[in-house]
């Protein structure tokens, strides 16, 4: 039996969010250099953006420019930025025929210009797309979210819009990025890493995590599937007793 065919379609992660992670050593393993890991990574990309679709996940987040990232050599950096124009012009196509919406997070006016103009215009034009919903977070960082939501409550508190005991996790929730988007189910990591990486830090508060040690251009829609079925045989008792929810 093929692992798609095991899905559960009716226990669905709604959202998927992926810390894409382990580039640079696939290209070093092929001899090649660090960007040559990153353009490969593009078609892993494509295939789980696919495959999720197909399957019905609603919301796919894909971790792909932190703001630390920005540490990284400069001919890396800039490659990378050139390659997110170059990508996000050709698989346009690719969204529009899979009916799915692009969305971004992050510091996103920071991009550099061109990047930031490629990112706009595919938002713009898939906006009403409706089966799937792919969200890039770039020149993102969980703490930099945390602390705009945190400042923005502030100010309203200071002009007396709120009162901060009126402040709760719905409100707090409202001022973050993500607002409108459901917390993810599933969170999946490759390359054997074990750590969140700044990456959605109060939005993974009760998430599963899937670690794998496939380098991100290895990750395939079997690998997606095999995930999703980690995820599948797991109890999400969100602190209740196994009895409570059966």
């Amino acid at each position: 039996m093929d692992l798609k065919s095991q899905i559960n379609t009716e226990r669905l992660p709604r959202h998927i969010a992926i810390i894409m992670d382990g580039n640079g050593r696939w290209a070093k393993q092929h001899g090649k250099h660090r960007v040559f890991g990153h353009k490969n990574g593009v078609q892993a990309v494509r295939e789980c953006t696919e495959s999720a679709a197909e399957l019905g996940v609603e919301y796919l987040t894909l971790y792909a420019f932190s703001t630390e990232n920005w540490n990284r050599p400069a001919l890396e950096v800039n490659a990378l930025m050139a390659l997110l124009v170059d990508t996000l012009g050709k698989e346009v196509n690719t969204l529009m025929k899979n009916d799915i919406r692009l969305q971004a997070i992050g510091d996103l006016e920071k991009l550099p210009k061109r990047t930031y103009k490629a990112l706009l215009d595919g938002i713009e034009k898939t906006k009403d797309n409706k089966r799937m919903t792919l969200v890039l977070a770039l020149n993102y960082s969980g703490k930099w979210e945390i602390l705009k939501a945190a400042k923005k409550l502030a100010v309203k508190a200071k002009e007396g819009i709120l009162v901060p005991d009126q402040i709760d996790e719905t409100i707090f929730s409202n001022e973050l990025s993500t607002v409108g988007i459901p917390d993810p189910e599933l969170l999946i990591r490759t390359s054997g890493e074990t750590r969140l990486s700044n990456f959605l830090l109060w939005q993974l508060a009760y998430s599963e995590f899937y670690f794998t040690e496939e380098f991100w251009p290895d990750f395939k829609k079997e690998s997606l599937y095999t995930a999703i079925l980690d995820y599948q045989k797991r109890e999400r008792r969100f602190g209740k007793t196994s009895e409570q929810i059966s």
